[in-house]
């Protein structure tokens, strides 16, 4: 291990794999020990290839600015739809971990900001200070005593119940087990690369966790903000060359977009710069039956024991939005 003034002499990569190290020291799970989550913990920390461990700081930055720190300074880039793929699968788990807090100049901010910030913990700046020096082995041995150790475990208890899903984009994300979460993946694995194809998931909801991966800065752009007090469909997929809006409700237990929820849909997403196109998702031809005379006209319906197929409610025009 390099130790501090070793370390103000290094380059990129030894800097890179010193955070690595650290990671590792501090048993995060294996999918955060990567490059990308070594250097959104730099950046976090404000660290350079040359700045010592015990000059980290505790800068308050978004997710933005985090991708630009890491390209300035780093000199590695990140394209701007990997934003989410930072927050869900960096940030989130380092929130998770007790490494970062969200929002800490403002707790009432909304989950789903595209303003939020992230800074550091105090007690892990001081353990990430000690890094490299004589104290760092018994200051990680007292950090790890303390409550992230339980974060961790109740973490992993959580994953063995999870369903892995593999988004259009190659991001992968994991749902809680049960309710219509098979569904859910059914209809990412299935319908989007053949009915949605270039598509983004910007928006896809979880039975275990309202808001489980979605896209705050795209919907934003698009005129969305995610309304807590009104019932999201189950995904949402934009279509940028079309400039449509796909809703689709993954029904199991409750009901197809009957003429009600279309309306409740069409006033939630009155705001939206993009067409809406409403599609209802079964999971087998006869649980599509029991709810079919309730499906509205101007739909789409599919089901996934037959994905290659698509039923259209009305004779005007297939899977498009009306005016």
């Amino acid at each position: 291990m390099t130790d501090g003034k070793q370390a103000r002499g290094s380059a990129p990569g030894l800097r890179i794999r010193q955070a690595l190290d650290l990671l590792a020291g501090l048993q995060v799970p294996k999918e955060q020990q990567n490059e990308r989550s070594a250097l959104v913990l730099l950046t976090l920390l404000d660290l350079t290839p040359r700045r010592s461990w015990a000059k980290a700081a505790e800068p308050l930055l978004g997710i933005t600015e985090i991708m630009g720190r890491i390209e300035s300074v780093f000199g590695r880039r990140y394209a701007p739809n990997t934003r989410e793929t930072i927050r869900r699968f960096t940030i989130h788990q380092f929130m998770e971990l007790g490494l970062v807090a969200g929002n800490p100049d403002d707790p009432q901010r909304p989950v789903n900001s595209p303003a939020n910030r992230y800074r550091v913990t105090p007690a892990f700046l001081k353990l990430a200070r000690s890094f490299g020096s004589r104290g760092w082995r018994s200051a990680l041995a007292g950090y790890l005593a303390e409550a992230p150790a339980l974060k961790r475990l109740n973490a992993k208890q959580r994953n063995h119940t999870m369903i892995p899903v593999r988004l259009p984009d190659g991001t992968r994300i994991r749902l809680t087990a049960g309710g219509q979460n098979k569904l859910v993946r059914e209809i990412v694995e299935g319908f989007c690369p053949r009915f949605t194809p270039g598509g983004t998931v910007v928006y896809l909801g979880d039975t275990g966790a309202k808001h489980l991966h979605f896209q705050a800065e795209e919907l934003a752009q698009l005129g969305i903000n995610l309304d807590h007090h009104g019932k999201m469909p189950d995904l949402i997929v934009h279509l940028p060359d079309r400039k449509w809006l796909v809703l689709i409700e993954a029904v199991t237990s409750h009901g197809p977009i009957g003429q009600k929820r279309q309306n409740e849909l069409k006033a939630l997403f009155a705001s939206a710069h993009a067409g809406l196109v409403f599609v209802t998702a079964f999971l087998t031809r006869r649980a599509m039956n029991k709810d079919l005379g309730e499906i509205a006209w101007e739909t789409e319906a599919w089901i996934a024991s037959e994905p290659d197929h698509l039923i259209h409610f009305n004779g005007e025009r297939f899977l498009g939005p009306y005016a």
